[in-house]
C-alpha cells in the first residue's frame, strides 16, 4: 500500500530503528514506545490484520517475536513481556498493516495494560457457547 507507514519502512522510505530483518519479516522499535525496547514485528508483505495474513506468514511473525524476546532476555536481562496483537479500530489498531508488539515489562514501569473482569459475561458462558456452536 502506498500510504502505509510500515510498507514505507520495509522499502526504506521512512525512518526506523531496525532490530531484526530477514526476507519475510522486519522488527523495529515502535516510534511511539510505551516502554524501553518496545518493538514491532511485521511481515514485509502488506496484510491488514490477523484475519488477512496467511498462516505461514503469521508463523514467521510469531517465531520472530519469540526470537527477539529470547534475545532481549539473554542480552538485556528482560524477562517479562506482553505480546500484543490489536485487530481493528475498537481494539486500538492504528496502523492497518498486521503487526505485533513486544513490550518488555517490569514492576513499577507505570504501564496499566489491564483487563477488567466482568462476572456477568461468565454467567452467560453456556448461552454464548451455544450461540457460537449453532453458527458453526
Amino acid at each position: 500500500m502506498e500510504d502505509c507507514i510500515f510498507c514505507k519502512i520495509v522499502k526504506n522510505e521512512a525512518k526506523s530503528w531496525k532490530v531484526y530483518e530477514d526476507e519475510k519479516v522486519l522488527a523495529f522499535f515502535d516510534a511511539s514506545p510505551v516502554n524501553e525496547y518496545h518493538t514491532l514485528v511485521i511481515p514485509k508483505k502488506h496484510y491488514t490484520n490477523i484475519l488477512d495474513i496467511p498462516e505461514d506468514e503469521l508463523k514467521n511473525v510469531i517465531l520472530t517475536a519469540r526470537k527477539i524476546a529470547k534475545d532481549y532476555e539473554e542480552k538485556l536481562n528482560l524477562k517479562n513481556f506482553q505480546i500484543i496483537i490489536s485487530n481493528g479500530e475498537a481494539a486500538q489498531q492504528d496502523v492497518f498493516h498486521f503487526h505485533l508488539h513486544i513490550i518488555p515489562r517490569h514492576r513499577g514501569d507505570g504501564q496499566d495494560i489491564s483487563f477488567n473482569f466482568h462476572p456477568e459475561y461468565k454467567e452467560k458462558f453456556d448461552v454464548l457457547l451455544k450461540e457460537y456452536k449453532d453458527k458453526s
